[in-house]
């Protein structure tokens, strides 16, 4: 299926986009107008795009509907000052109560049963209930059109983080592995993010890796190994050599079993190199692998 986005209504443009650009952080901001009233709602059109200085952006959009705009981007027009609340999995679906369209004069802290705790350095409150706040003072508002649909960019510098010491470690680092980040797909989807989706991926070298297509060609054009498999084992500085000092009771078994018909044992040896992968182990990996090259 090929969509040409000219073409497509604003509704489906919207559906589309929201389901393929998926996971979205959310942005629980809490803003203020200049009559007091406080307004609490989430956004998914968010993310950090500056650390020095920081920098994070999210756009309350038009309504596709009626083409009205939404209280925080009033408030943050009037009282350029937010705080960000980062969502997670505990406090979900109150986060998703708050986002209903209640009339300018409702507190969304109320109705969505969150607690007020006053900021230090802004005038909108935070939602005593997010593990992490950002204050932030907003330096721009961009329109991005006029019709529905249409983002404002509000443009935010933080200037004060506040981090619940229960997502600490005990040299006080976060521990990504206690946040439970909540993200936004398409539609009614969201995602959680803990231990049994988290993995990490080893930066690029900082000796530059040597690229797939310096991978040795049965290595390269394997049927067993994936383009994720061949990343991993690119991403060395430099062609890897036997290491005589490696002992694998599993390797020596299968050139054992299978040295006297080749290309089963090359067949074994990158299926082997590839459960030492998926588990991270690039030099095991590349250590059997050059056992067949």
């Amino acid at each position: 299926m090929i969509l040409d986005l000219t073409k497509l209504s604003p509704i489906e443009k919207q559906y589309y986009l929201q389901h393929v650009i998926a996971p979205r952080p959310i942005c629980f901001a809490s803003t203020i107008d200049k009559a007091g009233k406080v307004n609490l709602s989430p956004f998914s059109f968010f993310n950090l795009f500056s650390s020095n200085p920081p920098i994070v952006v999210f756009s309350p959009a038009r309504r596709v509907r009626d083409n009205t705009t939404k209280h925080t981007l009033q408030n943050v027009l009037e009282v350029p000052e937010v705080v960000i609340n980062i969502v997670t999995y505990d406090m979900v679906q109150q986060t998703s109560l708050a986002s209903c369209e209640f009339p300018k004069e409702v507190n969304e802290f109320v109705k969505a049963g969150f607690t007020e705790v006053p900021a230090t350095l802004v005038i909108p409150p935070m939602v005593k209930e997010s593990k992490v706040q950002l204050e932030c003072r907003v330096i721009e508002v961009k329109p991005l059109g006029s019709e529905g649909g249409a983002g404002n960019l509000v443009i935010c510098e933080v200037l004060l983080m506040h981090i619940d010491d229960s997502l600490l470690d005990e040299n006080k680092k976060i521990d990504q592995r206690k946040i439970h980040h909540v993200a936004r797909l398409g539609g009614d989807w969201y995602c959680v993010v803990n231990e049994n989706n988290l993995f990490q991926v080893a930066k690029p070298n900082a000796q530059t890796g040597i690229g797939i297509d310096s991978l040795p060609p049965i290595i390269r054009n394997s049927k067993s190994l994936s383009g994720n498999n061949l990343g991993q084992l690119a991403n060395v500085y430099e062609l890897p050599v036997i290491d005589p000092s490696f002992d694998d009771p599993h390797l020596k078994q299968i050139i054992q079993y299978y040295s006297i018909n080749p290309d089963e044992m090359e067949k074994e040896l990158q299926l082997y190199a590839k459960k030492l992968l998926d588990a991270g182990q690039v030099y095991e990996a590349w250590q059997v692998l050059l056992a067949g090259v």
